[in-house]
């Protein structure tokens, strides 16, 4: 599974841009992997834990702005087409360091 993270934030002030600096820490901390500006990903081994980690962002999800997660299989995420650009081949972003039991 893969818990998808996007999001819009105000960054008008000097408090709504540490808010979002933040919220983006936070999103590092729990694990996320930025795959674009704004959009974080991260692997979960079940949905139950996908939902947990939905859960825990919630938790530090700032009032203002907007903050939507998005649940997909592995399937799902790898038949992702690049319409522009390509995909950075990064370990980190690959499930193959994954070991279900």
């Amino acid at each position: 599974m893969r818990v998808i993270v996007f999001f819009d934030l105000p960054m008008k002030t000097a408090n709504e841009r540490k808010i979002y600096a933040e919220f983006r820490k936070n999103l590092i901390r729990e694990g996320f992997l930025m795959i674009q500006e704004s959009v974080y990903v991260r692997v979960a081994t079940t949905r139950e834990s996908a939902h947990f980690l939905e859960n825990r962002v919630a938790s530090f999800a700032p009032a203002e702005g907007l903050v939507q997660s998005l649940i997909i299989t592995e399937k799902q995420y790898s038949s992702i087409r690049f319409l522009a650009g390509s995909m950075i081949d990064d370990a980190q972003n690959s499930d193959d360091r994954t070991v279900i039991i």
